[in-house]
């Protein structure tokens, strides 16, 4: 698993903005928008959202196939970017499923819709498939759980494959969830800043999560500039740690 993007909605450094994280010469400091790269043993390749900079992050980490996309939920920093899979499209000569809630893929199907008409075929569109996803489905002969979350008052999807859980703009986990977050070794977990905010974790509570799944790894995700790599990091219990872009995961 590699993090493309371990930022906020806004990225690190914010436009305009000349805090010391923001300025910061710490390259663990410098976050494009949230998104994730699954690498399964199978060579199928899974994109948890397609950020706005997910050109950059193709670049930056040479993604060189997309077999299929989940989405979290349909918010501009996780979702604006899908136009760029037409490139991939094109290098695997064929359609690319996208999963996620109902309302995320009905929501994905307005804003895009010039990819889902007949008469824009062949114009340089992205080739989609829409799948609504309720409960786990396989791609290839891997089992993927969504995990339902609370975004604020907005119900969301996590998502688990094997021993690995990834919970992006996380404000809250639902008790019918819990279960499926057992048994869980690596977790990548929504912890904006220090404090509270109305739709995040902030580090404590993201903390607290941790505490109950007791994984053998945390990794901290979805960063805002409030908090600079290096000195947050010092403070964090052992087996928690932020993320950075580029940071890749072993997952057995």
């Amino acid at each position: 698993m590699t993090f493309l993007g371990s930022g906020t909605s806004h990225g690190v450094p914010m436009i305009g903005c000349r805090c010391a994280v923001c300025t910061s010469t710490d390259p663990r400091d410098q976050r494009l928008r949230p998104s994730i790269l699954i690498e399964l043993a199978s060579g199928c390749a899974l994109l948890v959202d397609t950020a706005p900079d997910l050109r950059a992050q193709a670049l930056r980490f040479d993604v060189r196939r997309v077999d299929a996309v989940l989405f979290t939920h349909p918010h501009a920093d996780h979702l604006l970017g899908l136009d760029e899979t037409r490139r991939f499209s094109t290098l695997q000569g064929g359609v690319i499923p996208c999963y996620g809630d109902p309302e995320t893929i009905a929501e994905v199907r307005r804003v895009f819709a010039y990819a889902f008409e007949p008469r824009q075929h062949g114009g340089g569109v992205p080739n989609l498939q829409l799948l609504s996803v309720t409960g786990p489905f396989t791609i290839g002969n891997t089992v993927v759980t969504p995990v339902p979350v609370m975004h604020g008052q907005l119900p969301i999807y996590g998502y688990r494959v094997g021993g690995f859980a990834y919970l992006t703009d996380c404000s809250a986990i639902p008790d019918q969830s819990w279960p499926l977050l057992d048994g869980v070794r690596v977790l990548a977990i929504d912890a904006l800043r220090h404090a509270p905010h109305p739709t995040h974790f902030t580090v404590a509570q993201a903390l607290d999560v941790v505490a109950r799944l007791r994984p053998s790894r945390a990794l901290l995700t979805h960063i805002a500039h409030d908090l600079g790599h290096a000195e947050t990091s010092a403070r964090l219990p052992p087996g928690v740690e932020l993320a950075y872009d580029g940071l890749t995961v072993d997952i057995e």
